[in-house]
């Protein structure tokens, strides 16, 4: 019985056409092999999971090919020996060294001397180097002269998440290769690809749930993607349900419940709304995200034309399109901004669930604040009314009466200029 391969190494890419989110670098290095104008050295940098390793064995197998057709075309046949060894790392003219563990000058030297001999089965020699900023101080000089003047068949490419960590005599002997972090939609397409070829479904929901939880990586996705259809058992079908579940998200329907309760400053429901979410799970910091996450969408959907509610059921949809009119600009504002924080006190308290609830009184005291442009509205219709009466009536009303409709205005004004005053005062504490 063969052992299961996971998705991430079964999908890893072979080739530059099946290298995603990275059209730059395909471009560039496939107009370079194309025209036999290779680099003696590359670095490629980028976060966990964007195929840095992978762009790597790409390179060794396309100028390495044995496919007369291989350079002229850019894209490695993957039948011959040569790739079938390098994708499977036990090439011996293509050295992956792990810099994490092999750091000291030593190792570096023995690459050095390594260098002197020919390829043996391969028409370049190269050294893939991966997490490059792990060398020493010592093993970086000791690669400098070779690295700035290698034989003509021996080619360097080094990967790193921490870019800034290796030497500037060493990025400028080397082209250098940012591999971007890829978006949400195209990491959910892809996964959604892979499991149409592996017989699966799932919920287009589950897929943007599991991208973003990826942040960026391919490689973190497709593990999450793994982990989901193990928790499913293997299933055909894949829901968000059991996906949000899995990644200890909070329910998405009972978070919009909460901001509903907050939005129209409801304290007492508000409470239990929030009681009822931390019965099921007492991560904090996590609903304060949560939170985040769906005011950034009540003030998007406000303010940006045509905006799409990704990863929202209908229902959830429909509340955050009602609270986004009920809301102010202003207001969603302020509660971004406490909310923002709140997450840094939460995440260094002895006692989030108290923090929270504070939390909680704050911004139910927010929304609960008169509107001042409403209430200035107001004052300059009252204004307007008692003017036009005063008026109507001036020749009808004696004296004594037109000053004690004036003294009444008058107390109006004051009225609601407390009142605004008031509200300034009550506004100074969030």
């Amino acid at each position: 019985m063969s052992s299961y391969l996971v998705l991430a190494r079964k999908y890893r890419p072979q080739n530059f056409a099946e290298l995603i989110g990275q059209e730059v670098l395909v471009q560039t290095l496939a107009n370079s092999i194309r025209n036999n104008r290779l680099h003696h050295g590359y670095i490629l940098t980028g976060i966990r999971g964007v195929g840095k390793t992978t762009t790597a064995r790409i390179i060794a197998k396309t100028i390495n090919c044995l496919d007369p057709k291989a350079m002229e075309n850019a894209m490695a046949c993957g039948v011959c020996e040569n790739c079938r060894l390098i994708s499977s790392s036990q090439h011996q003219d293509v050295i992956e060294i792990d810099a994490a563990s092999r750091t000291g000058v030593g190792d570096i030297r023995q690459i050095i001397d390594s260098i002197a001999y020919a390829p043996v089965m391969a028409k370049y020699k190269i050294y893939i180097i991966d997490e490059v900023h792990m060398l020493s101080n010592q093993a970086f000089n000791a690669l400098l002269k070779t690295l700035e003047e290698p034989p003509s068949d021996v080619k360097f490419i080094f990967a790193t998440t921490e870019i800034r960590k290796v030497p500037v005599t060493i990025l400028s002997r080397c082209q250098r290769f940012d591999l971007r972090r890829l978006d949400e939609s195209e990491i959910s397409q892809h996964l959604e690809n892979i499991l149409a070829k592996e017989n699966f479904q799932a919920d287009k929901n589950a897929l943007m749930m599991i991208a973003k939880s990826g942040e960026g990586s391919v490689r973190d996705s497709l593990s999450l993607l793994d982990q989901a259809l193990a928790i499913n058992n293997h299933q055909t079908q894949l829901s968000a349900d059991l996906v949000e579940k899995m990644l200890g998200l909070n329910d998405r329907s009972k978070i919009v419940d909460l901001i509903s309760k907050i939005m129209i400053g409801d304290l007492n429901l508000a409470i239990k709304a929030f009681n009822e979410i931390y019965s099921v799970t007492s991560d904090i910091s996590q609903l304060v995200i949560d939170l985040q996450e769906i005011v950034h969408k009540i003030t998007a959907f406000k303010t940006i034309e045509n905006y799409q509610l990704e990863g929202i059921s209908s229902s959830n949809a429909e509340i955050i399109g009602d609270l986004s009119k009920k809301i102010s600009l202003n207001n969603l504002v302020k509660i971004w901004q406490l909310l923002v924080k709140a997450k840094a006190e939460i995440d260094q308290s002895s006692s989030p669930k108290i923090n929270f609830e504070m939390l909680l009184i704050k911004l139910c005291h927010l929304v609960s604040i008169p509107d001042l442009a409403k209430i200035l509205v107001e004052l300059k219709n009252v204004e307007q009314s008692n003017t036009s009466l005063v008026n109507q009536n001036f020749s009808q009303v004696e004296v004594n009466n037109s000053s004690s409709d004036k003294k009444n205005s008058s107390d109006q004004n004051n009225d609601l200029v407390a009142e605004i005053l008031k509200s300034f005062d009550q506004a100074k504490i969030c």
